[in-house]
């Protein structure tokens, strides 16, 4: 698979939706769906890296399913919003390096 742009995804995932009368969820049941997106990472992340290991009974899934649930969870929500995520994330990537450029001990070399 080619690779995509953030403009590209947001299109992709506008593109899926907008085939259903019922559209985008209102704001309030996305953050409810972020939430439950971002709670179903928390058990993978708990069952491979932390103390609780999976029951037997429990279907196998993958932390890079569950990014990926988040992930067009997001981009719903931002495209409900109108909010372009490309702006967002430079937005977010200018206030780290201004705000927080001295705020971590660099690497060798990396100014």
């Amino acid at each position: 698979m080619a690779e995509k742009t953030v403009k590209q995804l947001q299109e992709e995932v506008d593109a899926y939706i907008s085939q259903f009368k019922e559209g985008y969820f209102s704001p309030l049941a996305m953050l409810a769906r972020l939430t439950e997106e971002l709670g179903e990472l928390a058990r993978e992340v708990n069952h491979y890296y932390g103390e609780k290991p999976k029951k037997k009974t429990e279907k196998e899934k993958t932390i890079e399913e569950e990014l990926g649930d988040l992930l067009f969870v997001l981009i719903c929500f931002a495209n409900s919003l109108h909010i372009d995520l490309q702006k967002a994330h430079d937005f977010v990537m200018e206030k780290f390096r201004t705000r927080d450029q001295n705020r971590w001990t660099r690497k060798e070399g990396q100014e």
